[in-house]
């Protein structure tokens, strides 16, 4: 019970940010949705640098990570907006942009939780 409580704290606090943040960077005139985009890829550097360190030292209990990881990480990410947002994109017939933000957003999101794993290496 005290783990979905941490899930749900930190899934709460994570959305919070992320809808303050991608206000923040919303712009009528962007082609792309940057704080979506922004959002998810600071979201996977975390991760990765959470889940490097944990791996790496054993210091993060269980229920520090289902606070971060699973909580503040999986509330502050965001791929249902992303799937809409490119769901848009095909309905506008805009095909450039829908390759664009799909090809940026999945290197990006992979290269970021990447960078993390390989920042922990030099902690």
């Amino acid at each position: 019970m005290k783990q979905l409580l941490l899930i749900f704290i930190g899934g709460g606090t994570g959305s919070i940010l992320r809808y303050a943040i991608s206000k923040l960077l919303r712009n009528s005139i962007n082609i792309i949705p940057y704080g979506t985009l922004v959002v998810n890829c600071l979201g996977s550097l975390l991760i990765g640098l959470l889940m490097g360190y944990s791996l790496k030292t054993q210091n993060l209990s269980s229920h520090q990570l289902a606070f971060l990881v699973i909580g503040f990480c999986g509330g502050f990410t965001t791929f249902s907006t992303f799937s809409y947002e490119n769901t848009l994109f095909l309905k506008s017939g805009d095909f450039l942009s829908f390759i664009g933000y799909t090809t940026a957003s999945l290197v990006l999101g992979i290269g970021f939780v990447a960078l993390g794993f390989w920042l922990v290496k030099f902690l």
